[in-house]
């Protein structure tokens, strides 16, 4: 039995300024999620690889993530579609922060 949420740790910088290296994250478990929200997905390209990105739109039966940090991210532009393995709730360490969707 799985449970309903899990915890991760953050690495790499491609979602700096909202997650940096070695924040750790809750997650709860949905393959739903809507533009703007911070999720943990793979890449269909590379199951091997979990990320966490951000959403940016549906895109056929997939999603297309993207990372905040432009300049060191591998995303959709890279591995194209994703599918959503849960969605980030909050940042429990080193300082609880709660997310939002990102306003457009």
């Amino acid at each position: 039995m799985r449970l309903p949420w899990f915890a991760a740790l953050v690495s790499g910088p491609s979602m700096a300024p909202a997650l940096r290296h070695g924040d750790r994250i809750f997650i709860v478990r949905t393959a739903h999620a809507r533009p703007g929200d911070v999720v943990v997905a793979r890449f269909r390209s590379r199951p091997d690889l979990l990320v966490v990105k951000r959403v940016q739109r549906a895109d056929g039966d997939g999603w297309w993530v993207v990372g905040d940090n432009p300049f060191a991210s591998d995303d959709s532009e890279r591995y194209g579609r994703a599918d959503i393995i849960g969605r980030v709730t909050f940042r429990w360490w080193p300082q609880p922060v709660r997310f939002r969707r990102a306003r457009a």
